[in-house]
């Protein structure tokens, strides 16, 4: 990063520029991605692992590409950011997580179980009652 902001050459680039270098590469990004897409289709003779390579190697085109604007710069400093912030959260034990898991099931139950009761009583009140209808 040596130049950042630069040509390369020690002289400024106006942010105009710089953000239509942005768009074009994306957009170049964008159309690696659709070629590998359409290079699976293409392939539709050819072995499974050749259209697969098509698709990836498009993926990984367009990633190269898009790495390169200062946006795809900026997703990449937010990825290592994210990686960072996981590792500082303090996971549930085993145990802790049956206790949830288990207190979640026996809600749902309860849940299913008063559906069920509500649901029959307004049957009930509905056909016997008021409308007088047997099942």
């Amino acid at each position: 990063m040596a130049c950042q902001g630069t040509d390369g050459c020690g002289t400024a680039v106006p942010p105009e520029q710089r953000r239509m270098a942005d768009k074009i590469k994306v957009a170049i990004a964008v159309l690696l991605l659709i070629a590998g897409i359409a290079g699976f289709y293409f392939l539709s003779e050819s072995p499974m692992v050749l259209r697969v390579a098509s698709v990836l190697a498009g993926f990984a085109a367009a990633a190269a590409v898009g790495w390169t604007t200062a946006p795809g710069k900026e997703f990449f400093l937010f990825a290592q950011e994210a990686v960072v912030e996981t590792k500082k959260v303090v996971w549930p034990t085993r145990k802790e997580s049956f206790q949830t898991t288990g207190a979640v099931f026996a809600f749902v139950v309860a849940m299913a179980v008063f559906l069920w009761i509500t649901d029959k009583g307004l049957e009930y009140v509905i056909y016997d009652l008021f409308l007088g209808v047997r099942k």
